[in-house]
């Protein structure tokens, strides 16, 4: 099974379970019913978009951990600098 084929999967199945207890087919308390179950779709975008942020911040933050990645930007930086002094920039 390829990765798109298993996220397929996974969102059919998570939105089809969604849409049991928004059409009511699994009995719930109703306060669950009417205050939580329509708000479940907004609750997983945000979370979703958090785990997100995090993941791309944890990537910031332990940049120098790969010191081959660090070493090849440190290159493409000083390379970069020197052509726009050529080319008459003040990069300081």
């Amino acid at each position: 099974m390829t990765r798109a084929q298993q996220t397929i999967s996974i969102a059919l199945l998570v939105s089809s379970l969604y849409l049991s207890l928004y059409l009511e087919l699994v009995p719930l308390p109703a306060v669950i019913q009417k205050e939580i179950v329509p708000v479940l779709p907004l609750w997983a975008l945000v979370s979703f978009g958090a785990w997100l942020l995090f993941r791309l911040g944890w990537g910031v933050m332990t940049f120098r951990d790969t010191p081959e990645a660090y070493k090849e930007l440190m290159e493409e930086i000083k390379l970069a600098k020197e052509d726009l002094r050529a080319k008459g920039v003040d990069v300081d």
